[in-house]
């Protein structure tokens, strides 16, 4: 086997392939994926496998982490003859532990692959894989916003593209394959993993999934890099009422794997029914397997197979871990072989047996083959110089940090006027780029995990600070000063040494080293001096993301009580919230003149929010999840109705603009079949205001049968408009019956019955709306949802 290197016009040809038509993409993605293996596959996995020893076989379903093969910081042919002489599956999180250079790294995952195929009997290149919601992560590589904040974007064309450019690099260096998207429903900003999610609503996160994977896999696995949807299933809630489980915490996994071609599921670190999914025959097997039809390959999250032994205390020892989970359909081991190693003995003692473990094998190397890793030449990076960052990449960090940001309040204030002469830029995130960052981007990984530095200029890290410098005219003077840290009460001395030696006091550490001390008192001395104030509060890495768990969700620290005295100067306040949840503003929010959710918004923030502020870009982004008004830990679903409004500052899909749109001439099919094709529903949307804006316009339905077990309001369309100023547009969407499908009883059953189809800019802010009765009996769908999406288009 020679490894065959990727030439800069492969990467050509592949990124025609990723950005081909994305308006076909939603019609594209109602189609059934295509299966995992085919006959070609299956003879070549066979004939491999036929001459493979059980301990060759094992090396193939197990990962390893790139530092045991390496030595001063280089990848050691020593090492890796001692620790991995028969072979690997994986290279774990390869690149995100490192600070390599895109040419070193390409470099490094050569010599192993070549160790690989001239040393090792089986020849069998290893998989290297990666985290990407943001992008890459890797030293240099773009970093796009949060997944909480592209959840605000409703916009999967976009999506598409930035998973395209980050498969572009990730090939470039060899990796093939991305423990990503996260496709989890997120109900409570508590849960200090909800950032990795597009939110709470199960239609928006399949569609923006789909999104996620097309981009990402491309047309060809060969060429592509494949996605891993996680956390199967029902990860950070309570997955055990069926109805809930099955409609909305499955339907993301379910679209991604029949309507995308995903091809490879990480379980949850959690549980269903009292048993630890990594363990659960029942989620895995029937459900994942028989019900939903995959026939991919399981990866388990990292240590989740021996947490059986030492976290859940469901086995007896990591023998007995490795058992359950290898039963239970669990193919691949990560990060670290602890228990599949014990598999021989298990198979001695008649735990399992040995084509138990050669279903797990023949699985892997069957996602090898897809990825072209078993070719007579496989292609392991791309020749030449790289560059993970280009202008094309920035300008996609840029727009998708303008479309994530969302405008929660505005009195009249924003865009910044003429008049506006001073201005005080003041807060803990004015002008770091440690509040730009979610969790397992590159510079997050590398900071908490391996208490290692980032350079904020590989790449290129705009603060907000540094984007108004950018953007702000000549005639404006900007005054800064932070004023209060994150979470140091006011007036404090930051300690900048001595925090302790746990992985989260080092991030603190390495977040707060070589920032000024905060001056309470010079803050509001040049906020009383200045026309406005712009206040810069929230999270930054250490306070959200997996490990990161605190106390509440309000401000960190004692910024409330810095924004109360910010307030009590009299000077207009705008408030920017960075962070990975949303935090309760219900104390002051009356007295703010604006307020704006940045989330965490990636490299390109502060040029993003500066133009936003300066009203060179109109804000259009609309919240994925509701935005509570109190700290009660309960969790919020639109679809069951807000029943206590005390709890809810804004509702699931607000968002302002600059610009106001008025909705008319809504039409729907009044009487139709339940064996009917699509539901047609059309309306007319106009821009009333001043100056261009885009509406991201949402279509609800609601059962209106007193005794329908549906839930109140169902978030079913949405579509993204652009409108000059008195341009009007209709929108169209066709909705199937079948996606009124509940799970009732074990079976998916569409009921008839008659619907309300409701247009809105919120799910509360319901503009018109129409009846449609379906007509004709239960109607039982024998394979499951099929038809997952409605079908848009909007025309003039």
């Amino acid at each position: 086997m020679r490894i065959k290197h990727w030439s800069p016009l492969a990467g050509f040809i592949l990124t025609a392939l990723f950005l081909g038509p994305l308006s076909e993409a939603l019609g594209q993605s109602q189609q059934k994926a295509k299966p995992f293996s085919t006959p070609k596959t299956e003879v070549q996995v066979e004939k491999i496998m036929s001459k493979m020893t059980m301990v060759e076989k094992l090396a193939q379903i197990e990962g390893i982490r790139p530092s045991e093969i390496m030595k001063d910081g280089k990848f050691s042919v020593e090492m890796a003859r001692k620790v991995i002489p028969y072979g690997i599956g994986h290279l774990c999180q390869f690149s995100s532990a490192l600070t390599m250079s895109p040419i070193e790294l390409r470099d490094f995952v050569r010599e192993v692959q070549h160790y690989l195929t001239t040393e090792t009997h089986t020849k069998i290149p290893a998989i290297f894989h990666e985290e990407a919601i943001t992008g890459f992560a890797t030293q240099g590589a773009t970093t796009f916003p949060q997944q909480i904040g592209m959840g605000c974007s409703w916009n999967p064309d976009l999506i598409t593209q930035n998973t395209a450019s980050t498969a572009l690099n990730m090939r470039a260096t060899g990796a093939t394959m991305a423990l990503s998207p996260m496709l989890d429903i997120s109900r409570t900003a508590h849960w200090e993993r909800i950032e990795e999610s597009y939110g709470e609503d199960a239609y928006l996160t399949s569609t923006l999934g789909v999104a996620f994977v097309n981009g990402l896999q491309g047309q060809d696995l060969r060429t592509g890099v494949a996605a891993t949807t996680k956390h199967f299933a029902g990860y950070g809630t309570d997955n055990d009422n069926a109805k809930e489980l099955y409609e909305e915490y499955l339907m993301p996994h379910e679209a991604v794997i029949k309507t995308a071609g995903v091809k490879s599921v990480m379980p949850s670190y959690g549980r269903f029914k009292g048993v630890a999914v990594a363990a659960s025959a029942a989620m895995l097997d029937t459900m994942l397997r028989k019900e939903v039809g995959f026939d991919g390959v399981v990866v388990s999250d990292y240590g989740a197979i021996n947490l059986l032994y030492t976290g859940h205390r469901q086995a007896g020892s990591s023998m007995e871990a490795g058992v359950k989970s290898l039963k239970a359909g669990i193919d691949v081991e990560l990060s670290t072989p602890i228990a599949f190693p014990f598999l021989p003995e298990a198979i001695e003692k008649g735990l399992i047996t040995e084509a138990d473990v050669n279903a797990a094998v023949k699985r892997s190397l069957t996602m090898k083959a897809r990825l072209g890793l078993l070719d007579k030449n496989p292609v392991i990076g791309q020749d030449g110089t790289l560059e993970f960052d280009p202008p094309a990449n920035r300008k996609l960090a840029y727009e998708s940090a303008c479309q994530s940001i969302v405008l929660l309040k505005n009195n009249g204030i924003l865009p910044l006027k003429k008049e506006t002469l001073k201005i005080a830029l003041v807060g803990p995130n004015a002008a770091t780029v440690h509040g730009l960052l979610g969790d397992y981007t590159y510079q997050s990984m590398i900071s908490f995990w391996w208490s290692t530095p980032f350079d904020p200029n590989n790449p290129k890290l705009v603060s907000l600070k540094e984007g108004l410098e950018n953007k702000l005219p000549k005639s404006v003077t900007m005054l800064h000063e932070r004023g209060c840290d994150w979470s140091a009460a006011l007036e404090s001395i930051v300690k900048t040494d001595g925090l302790g030696d746990d992985r989260l006091s080092k991030v603190k550490m390495l977040t707060i080293k070589g920032l000024p001390q905060p001056d309470l008192q010079n803050a509001l001395k040049i906020s009383k001096e200045s026309d406005v104030i712009i206040a810069a509060v929230g999270e930054n890495i250490y306070l959200c993301g997996e490990g990161r768990e605190r106390k509440g969700i309000k401000l960190p620290g004692e910024q409330e009580a810095f924004v109360e005295q910010l307030l009590a100067t009299g000077k207009p306040l705008i408030l920017v919230i960075f962070g990975g949840r949303q935090q309760i503003v219900s104390k002051f929010e009356n007295r703010c003149a604006a307020i704006v959710q940045a989330w965490f918004p990636g490299e390109e923030a502060g040029n993003a929010l500066a133009d936003i502020l300066l009203g060179n870009v109109n804000p259009s982004g609309k919240l994925c999840v509701t935005y509570p008004k109190t700290e009660e830990k309960s969790e919020i679903n639109y679809k069951n109705g807000y029943t206590d409004n005390s709890l809810i500052q804004y509702p699931f899909g607000y968002g302002l603009s600059y610009t106001t749109f008025a909705y008319s001439n809504f039409k729907t099919t009044a009487a139709t079949n339940i064996n009917t094709d699509r539901i047609t529903i059309s309306f007319d949307i106009k821009n009333t205001g001043p100056r261009e804006g885009t509406e991201i316009t949402q279509l609800y339905v609601s059962p209106k049968n007193g005794g329908s077990t549906m839930k109140p309001i169902q978030l079913k369309g949405f579509e993204r408009v652009t409108l000059k100023p008195g341009q009007t547009k209709t929108v169209t969407f066709k909705v199937s019956p079948e996606q009124l499908v509940q799970y009732k009883n074990g079976l998916w059953v569409v009921e008839p019955g008659t619907y309300l189809f409701k247009a809105g800019a919120s799910c509360t802010d319901i503009r018109l709306s129409g009846s449609t009765e379906i007509k004709g009996e239960n109607k039982i769908l024998k394979n499951g949802r099929t038809i997952f999406f409605t079908l848009n288009k909007t025309s003039k």
